[in-house]
């Protein structure tokens, strides 16, 4: 019969721990230094957070960024809403040129006009406009630059992205060409290059998956504001995927360069520390939902060109009156059956 001493059992003990240090540290340090996040507060804080009726909202941004005419004009915007109480998150695609009186502009200009004014403006002047939108109070805004964004996709290895509807894109601009003379062309042809998407699985670099989230003047439906949003939705599904397959790896290294390359791309205002606890309240709740919608066509009419619009195109709500797409966004996030939400605006 084998006989263990306190000697042996103290020696025995203390290699276990060592080997717990050695496997753990590592972890301990990535979250706690380059997350910047505490683990005694994410383990036992239920506070920190901004919230309206246990539910928490998100105002997501997606602007050019780099060399691009109007790199803080938001190419993209999302609402997004948590529900804390059955763990469900629903992204609204938000069309960009709904008319804002107030800014005497479309809504995608709130964020550069604020960020003209102050750095940092962009971030309130961008919530009161899409607020007044979506009859939401915005907690917190996420601007994705997506230059930068370009290469966390490249960095995934790219995005599989299902194309619903193939199209071509004949002006897509082309970045740094946008006062190109063209030695006289009247039709400025060399600003622009086409893109095509075709129909079916489509595997996505970071410059084309931009390019098929930002086109603009594609042939048929797919040019409108709409199926841009669409598209959008498209990606960042694919681009979630891509995460969690890197997260379920375990592998702290590939871990560190995701969480640099998503770092680089986003500026927010919210901390780590309180994503840290938002990420703990979902773990908790067990399985999560995502729904991915966009707010109805017909909730919108496109007038016409007039000086009340500075002549430019835009969408405004019927009867200029945003209380169905209030209504909408409500049913949104506080149902189950999104489908359900859309027959609100024909009431």
């Amino acid at each position: 019969m084998l006989k263990i001493t306190k000697k042996s059992l103290i020696i025995f003990i203390f290699f276990i721990f060592i080997g717990f240090i050695l496997v753990l540290s590592p972890w301990y340090y990535l979250i706690t230094k380059t997350f910047r996040v505490s683990l005694l507060k994410t383990l036992f804080s239920w506070n920190g957070l901004k919230k309206n009726n246990n539910q928490i909202n998100f105002l997501i941004l997606g602007i050019p960024g780099g060399n691009h005419d109007g790199p803080n004009l938001s190419d993209s915007i999302l609402f997004a809403n948590y529900n804390l109480s059955n763990n469900k998150i629903t992204f609204i695609s938000i069309p960009r040129d709904i008319w804002s009186p107030t800014l005497r502009d479309k809504i995608n200009s709130a964020y550069a006009y604020g960020e003209y004014k102050k750095k940092g403006g962009g971030f309130d002047l961008a919530k009161a406009e899409i607020e007044a939108v979506v009859g939401q109070p915005i907690h917190y805004t996420l601007v994705i630059d997506f230059e930068e964004f370009k290469k966390l996709i490249n960095f995934l290895g790219g995005i599989d992205v299902w194309v619903t509807n193939g199209f071509v894109d004949p002006k897509f601009p082309i970045p740094g060409k946008e006062k190109d003379p063209c030695n006289g062309d009247p039709e400025y042809k060399c600003r622009y290059e086409t893109v095509r998407f075709n129909k079916g699985l489509n595997h996505m670099d970071g410059e084309t998956a931009l390019k098929f989230v930002r086109s603009r003047n594609a042939q048929g439906e797919e040019g409108n504001d709409f199926a841009r949003g669409k598209r959008q939705l498209q990606v960042i599904e694919a681009i979630k995927n891509k995460i969690y397959e890197i997260i379920k790896t375990f592998d702290i290294k590939k871990i560190t360069n995701l969480y640099k390359n998503v770092d680089q791309s986003i500026k927010k205002d919210i901390n780590n520390q309180q994503l840290a606890i938002l990420g703990k309240n979902i773990f908790l709740k067990g399985k999560i939902s995502i729904a991915n919608v966009s707010l109805p066509e017909d909730l919108f009419i496109i007038p016409l060109y007039s000086s009340e619009y500075d002549f430019k195109y835009v969408l405004i709500p019927k009867n200029n009156d945003f209380s169905k797409i209030h209504q909408v966004v409500d049913c949104f996030i506080n149902t189950e059956e999104n489908n359900a939400c859309l027959n609100i605006k024909m009431k």
